[in-house]
């Protein structure tokens, strides 16, 4: 990204954040609602975009319902992201400057997450968690604090895929990654892991065909073929692979976790491949009350990932706001650590216990939130100390099925 762009964000946002310091000490109307953004990739993947608005929705009804924060009611605005970094950065500041959301919902991937941390969430003092951007890099993002994450990093997710792939009886695999932060991340993660033989080729995010990078891939004898990619450059990196007869066996990073992918290939080709992901805890006092919840909100459970951790992101932002006893983005910063870990009263990801959360902090109380998806306890640079990672596999009936969920501790 060119220099003079990052210093014209920096300068805009600089003066927004100056002007919101003038004003600071003017008291607001106390009907202004609380406002979050949520910041996902519309355009390029509506069907995960979709599944976590519902997800975000849910989490403002919930709170709405329990009477809002600091009396005031909670109101969303929308962004898309795309995978542009410059439209995601754009989106993210008119959010600011022109919405004036007090807080952001995501963006979903690290591409975007990344300069939206560094170029808006810090020197705007927004807020900003995303329940889906792992890129190990975010760790050291320059965000001055303001950007936490409800998805582990891939440093988690990486040895669970090198285990994955070593269990499904390789030890010469290929690895195509995106070549972007999300990518690199997951990608060397995996290969710190590794212990068998590996070639790996990275492609560009707009790359359409991949017979040479497949050939390169496979030409120390790869048995099998690890894909990191997005789910439209997946299925071209799969289909080629397939119908040029480079690969017939597959593994998968978190971002090809779609069932478009296996309906797209079909499952007499894709049937009993395996992959890795992100995930909730497998059985936490929450899963039952929040999975009726969201079935009687929309005629079903959750379909794609990182859905619980949407709404769990975004009830955090709610509980530091009310905790802070303001809609100021340092002090709502300042409480997320606090409500999402010891020695609070434990409350729950669900309708009910997002209500008593709420109740406790206005009453002076201390709280640790049990989330939806997992424990928010995080670390200095806005990382997850535990979470989980699941293992999954493509059914020949078309479907994606969980296998196994793995704890990780940092």
């Amino acid at each position: 990204m060119p220099n003079l762009f990052r210093l014209l964000v920096a300068a805009s946002l600089l003066l927004a954040a100056v002007a919101c310091d003038e004003s600071a000490g003017e008291e607001p109307e106390t009907s202004a609602p609380m406002k979050i953004g949520l910041l996902l990739d519309f355009s390029g993947a509506p069907e995960t975009a979709a599944d976590r608005k519902r997800a975000f929705d849910l989490a403002i009804r919930h709170v709405n319902e329990a009477g809002g924060v600091l009396g005031r009611p909670v109101e969303s605005v929308e962004a898309d992201s795309t995978l542009d970094p410059r439209v995601g950065v754009e989106a993210a500041r008119r959010l600011v400057e022109s919405e004036g959301v007090h807080a952001i919902v995501g963006p979903n991937a690290s591409v975007i997450a990344l300069p939206v941390a560094e170029m808006v969430a810090g020197p705007a003092r927004v807020p900003t968690i995303s329940p889906s951007a792992t890129s190990p890099q975010l760790t050291a993002a320059a965000d001055d604090g303001y950007f936490y994450r409800t998805a582990l990093s891939d440093t988690a997710q990486g040895p669970v895929l090198a285990r994955v792939t070593g269990e499904r009886g390789f030890d010469n695999v290929g690895l195509i990654y995106v070549d972007d932060p999300y990518g690199r991340g997951l990608a060397r993660s995996f290969e710190e892991s590794w212990d068998g033989q590996l070639r790996a080729v990275p492609v560009d995010p707009e790359q359409t065909v991949h017979l040479a990078d497949l050939q390169e891939s496979a030409g120390a004898g790869a048995q099998a073929l690890v894909v990191i990619a997005f789910e439209h450059q997946a299925v071209a990196i799969v289909r080629e692979a397939l119908d040029e007869g480079i690969y017939t066996q597959f593994l998968f990073g978190d971002a090809s976790k779609r069932s478009s992918l296996v309906k797209e290939m079909g499952g007499d080709r894709l049937g009993d491949m395996y992959g890795t992901a992100g995930a909730p805890a497998p059985a936490n006092d929450a899963a039952a009350a929040w999975d009726a919840a969201f079935e009687a909100a929309y005629g079903g459970p959750p379909q794609l990932t990182y859905v619980k951790e949407t709404y769990d992101a975004t009830v955090a932002l709610a509980l530091a706001a009310q905790a802070a006893g303001s809609l100021d983005g340092a002090a709502i910063r300042d409480q997320l650590r606090s409500i999402g870990s010891p020695p609070g009263e434990p409350v729950l990801g669900t309708p009910e216990g997002v209500a008593e959360g709420l109740r406790m902090l206005a009453a002076g109380g201390q709280i640790d939130y049990q989330g939806a998806a997992n424990s928010l306890d995080w670390d200095s640079n806005g990382d997850l100390r535990q979470g989980y990672i699941g293992i999954w596999r493509f059914t020949r009936d078309e479907r994606i099925e969980e296998l196994e969920t793995i704890l990780f501790q940092n």
